[in-house]
């Protein structure tokens, strides 16, 4: 097809990668987003850029790495995107739900945004009312959030798992997925359409609906994670303080446990896939209602999340860590009528790859000094599709990550290298002989090649980067 496609990009929060039914994980009720692969093409080994909320979504909605943009951690101020290219082209760009841009009320290119940000905000932006404050307030009703949480006997053995008990449609992902709804069955139908819908979950508190969280409780297959001590104790300095961090302080409503018991494990699991589940049913509800508006007659869908959440798994939880469970996230890209349906690509790609994708397909030019790259190689038939060689991913200390300044990653298809900046420690996982990345391989002596070849590799990425963004950087942040 020549005509520009409307597009739509769904994103969730905090989603690992092995969390849909058709990826692999046969635990969780995937079924919408199930079809989407079905009926798609799937990135297996897509890589954020950053390993927190706002970094990487600053990174995606630019075009260029965090060190690029200058947003490396969680409260730094972003706002423009390449959003704008495609309003000037024509698009109507609409953004419901969380983007998590500062300011959060930012036009960032859209003509219509209705924000919806964290659920549980403490500090950072406590007062700025969203769409879901204001909704929650014209039913007489204040959200569940840390404040009331702590009031409970059992909050420090819940590790961020609660049952939702306001009205069920006031649930966060609930209501996004329901004004997403409502914009799609009341605006006027307007083409060619950017819609980019982003959903609060599975970021935590963990808070599905209690029917929903009794299904999952009700399972007892649910693979749990079951660090060793030997891990445990070999974790690096910073990963350390982190989890003692996340027991002394309780970000998100989270207050971790060094040793959590099977029961608040199975718990904690059985809420975050219920919420999974909760904005499956959702995303199948906007399709059905972008498809009755005649939206999807020609229409690419895309699906992602920003990153994941360790839930346990190396003895930590959330993310600010450069785990497979936190870097890599699902990437969905449908379009029967246009591309190829039931692919899967195992090259590695990175999640901002998804900017010049979509300027691509609506026709608008890609800056020469993106270093994002276009995904239309890998999803056309007969395409010359180049994987990266290698994919990086960055992350600076905030409040949350007190034991280190600045983290970089550096992950070819093999092998997987951390740097703590002024550290002498650092980690090196062989991901094939190791895919747990239980044993560090940095102080190896049979690996120190290795290690310096991920080094160079590191090195030449971050020069060839301040070479090739230089102009950029001056006049665009």
């Amino acid at each position: 097809m020549t005509e520009r496609p409307n597009i739509i990009l769904i994103m969730t929060d905090q989603q690992r990668y092995d969390t849909i039914a058709a990826l692999g994980f046969p635990y969780v009720e995937t079924p919408n987003l199930d079809r989407l692969v079905a009926e798609g093409t799937s990135f297996s080994n897509c890589h954020i850029t950053a390993a927190s909320c706002v970094p990487c979504r600053a990174s995606l909605f630019k075009g260029y790495y965090p060190h690029t943009t200058g947003v490396i951690a969680n409260g730094q101020a972003w706002q423009r995107t390449w959003v704008e290219k495609l309003n000037a082209s024509g698009y109507h760009c609409v953004n419901i739900g969380k983007m998590h841009t500062i300011p959060y009320e930012s036009d960032s290119g859209f003509h219509e945004r209705y924000v919806v940000e964290n659920k549980d905000r403490y500090m950072e932006g406590r007062y700025y009312f969203d769409e879901w404050d204001k909704a929650l307030a014209a039913n007489g009703l204040v959200k569940q959030q840390r404040e009331l949480y702590r009031l409970r006997e059992d909050y420090k053995e819940r590790l961020g798992a609660f049952e939702w008990e306001l009205p069920a449609h006031l649930q966060s992902d609930n209501f996004v997925g329901d004004m997403a709804k409502w914009w799609v069955n009341t605006y006027p139908p307007t083409e060619p359409l950017f819609l980019q819908i982003g959903f609060p979950g599975p970021h935590p508190p963990y808070d599905p609906t209690p029917e929903m969280a009794a299904r999952y409780m009700a399972r007892d297959d649910i693979p749990l994670p079951n660090p060793s001590k030997d891990e445990l104790d070999r974790l690096p300095t910073p990963f350390k303080e982190k989890r003692k961090h996340d027991v002394e302080v309780d970000h998100d409503s989270v207050s971790w446990s060094l040793d959590p018991s099977p029961e608040q494990m199975k718990r904690l699991w059985a809420h975050y896939l219920a919420n999974v589940t909760m904005i499956d049913e959702k995303i199948g509800e906007i399709l059905t209602s972008l498809k009755e508006r005649g939206y999807l007659e020609n229409a690419v869908v895309m699906f992602t999340s920003d990153h994941g959440d360790c839930l346990g798994d190396h003895g930590l939880v959330q993310k600010w860590s450069m785990y497979e469970e936190i870097v890599r996230v699902p990437l969905i890209i449908s379009s029967p009528s246009r591309f190829s349906e039931g692919e899967t690509v195992d090259d590695l790609c990175q999640l901002f790859d998804i900017g010049p994708t979509i300027l691509e397909l609506a026709g608008c030019d890609v800056p020469e000094s993106f270093e994002a790259k276009s995904l239309m190689d890998a999803l056309t038939p007969g395409g010359k599709f180049v994987p990266r060689d290698y994919v990086f991913c960055e992350q600076g200390g905030d409040v949350n990550l007190t034991g280190a300044s600045f983290i970089t990653m550096v992950r070819s298809n093999r092998y997987k290298l951390v740097h703590f900046r002024g550290l002498d420690e650092g980690q090196l996982f062989d991901l094939s002989a190791d895919p747990k990345e239980a044993n560090s391989l940095w102080d190896s002596a049979e690996h120190q090649d290795i290690k310096r070849e991920m080094l160079d590799a590191l090195r030449e990425w971050l020069i060839e980067s301040n070479y090739n963004t230089r102009a950029w950087a001056a006049e665009f942040r």
